[in-house]
């Protein structure tokens, strides 16, 4: 369905002879939206460095680098609105983890990532791919060319989003509304016939969503015999492109408040039929706070958020971010796709959510389900697992149109109010009685 199997065997035999380690490099080739920051700016030098101040007053900085396996790894990562006169850390580091890749008829299972060279396919952006932005230069580690090991392959960019919030005076002489606007980075990788676009969007009020898209080739090799496995493409029903999955984890080392103790909290709500005399059916929530490491399924009214143990608002409150899964579609074939998110004590071996790379003792080569083993989280690492089932289409050719799989965290008590509150509406922070 997506990849030359050929080709693919001779990557997995070079990547297995590619050294694990990070690749730097980086110069400008278009112009900058990356800023070099001022005051206090992320522990890496200019190249190295993404600095963007948003048209409504955010600025997000964080530093950059280019992993041999995981591609673009970011971190350093905060986050500073209006009104707040230092930057909030968010992330230690954010990265691809894996992406396996099984297919129906149980003929071939990939591991993107760690198995196929991901890294070593990233591809050239024209300026038209970048609108408005920077492309950044990455010296590949390992490059398949290796006369041409440097790429220019990651594109640092605004977007507008719509509105960021519209509200009407309670007067109704009034209407408060603002149009939001993103830092967009990303990187494009080719893997076989696929090429996914590994996206970082990083909103004006705080909130931050992770992404793949895959698009490129249905590959011309993976067709099946149409027992059920594939779909028919092309004239009749003679040709049946194979269906597989897209499992795709990430790997969150949270910093909030520039520290890496912090706590999971599982919050679970469960509504019950309306009582004698009440109108509607009640709703209580509970929560759970999480002490040692743990495999989680997203279920109806469950959520998650990653708190600080150093950090408070201006009311006080403990400053968090709020796990939002995406749709996703889990695939029970293997123990560690078998649930959407785990959370484990921190190791610097245990890089990939499976297959992993290294020679780290007992837990080399494992995957992150075995990870779960009981230990007090102090420094959590959250794994987001996200699936896709393809499925194929008619119009999966020519080209492919992307296919979107991912997840979002959200400030929750991260500033006090909006961070784009108005400044009119400033005063309005807790119990507000009366309207603008």
């Amino acid at each position: 369905m997506r990849v030359n199997r050929n080709s693919r065997t001779a990557r997995r035999v070079l990547t297995g002879l590619v050294a694990a380690g990070l690749a730097l490099g980086g110069t400008a080739a278009a112009p900058a939206v990356a800023r070099p920051a001022a005051a206090a700016a992320p522990d890496c030098s200019a190249a190295y460095r993404i600095e963007q101040k948003l048209s409504t007053g955010t600025t997000w900085r964080m530093c950059w680098h280019y992993d041999g396996n995981a591609g673009l790894v970011l971190e350093h990562v905060s986050y500073q609105p209006p009104g707040e006169s230092r930057p909030i850390k968010v992330l230690n580091s954010a990265r691809l983890a894996q992406i396996d890749v099984p297919y129906d008829d149980g003929s071939a299972e990939y591991s993107d990532l760690t198995g196929a060279g991901f890294a070593q396919g990233l591809m050239n952006m024209a300026p038209g791919e970048c609108p408005g932005g920077t492309i950044k230069t990455v010296k590949v580690p390992n490059a398949w060319d290796p006369q041409h090991p440097n790429v220019k392959g990651l594109c640092a960019t605004t977007r507008s989003r719509g509105h960021a919030y519209r509200m009407q005076s309670d007067t109704g002489n009034r209407v408060y509304q603002t149009q939001g606007k993103d830092l967009l980075v990303y990187t494009v990788n080719k893997v076989g016939w696929y090429e996914y676009i590994t996206e970082w969007r990083f909103q004006d009020d705080g909130m931050v969503h992770m992404n793949v898209g895959a698009t490129g080739s249905l590959s011309p090799g993976d067709y099946d015999a149409g027992d059920g496995r594939g779909w028919p493409i092309g004239k009749g029903a003679r040709a049946y492109a194979t269906s597989h999955s897209h499992n795709v984890f990430w790997r969150l080392d949270f910093g909030l408040d520039g520290s890496s103790r912090s706590k999971v909290e599982q919050y679970d709500s469960v509504v019950s039929p309306p009582a004698r005399g009440a109108e509607a059916p009640s709703a209580r929530t509970t929560r759970t706070t999480m002490t040692k490491e743990f495999a989680g399924d997203a279920k109806n009214m469950r959520w998650w958020r990653i708190v600080s143990a150093t950090g408070k608002n201006k009311d006080g409150h403990a400053r968090s971010y709020e796990i939002v899964p995406g749709p996703t579609t889990r695939y029970p074939g293997r123990a560690f796709t078998r649930h959407d998110l785990y959370a484990t004590e921190y190791n610097p071996c245990e890089r990939f959510a499976s297959d992993n790379l290294g020679n780290c003792g007992s837990r080399a080569g494992k995957s992150v389900d075995t990870w779960v083993n009981g230990q007090t989280l102090t420094h959590p690492v959250v794994w987001i697992n996200v699936g896709f089932h393809h499925i194929a289409r008619d119009e999966d050719q020519q080209p492919m149109p992307v296919h979107w799989q991912g997840f979002s965290i959200a400030p929750r008590d991260v500033t006090a109010m909006n961070p784009l509150t108005p400044p009119a509406l400033a005063d309005q922070n807790g119990h507000v009685q009366n309207g603008s």
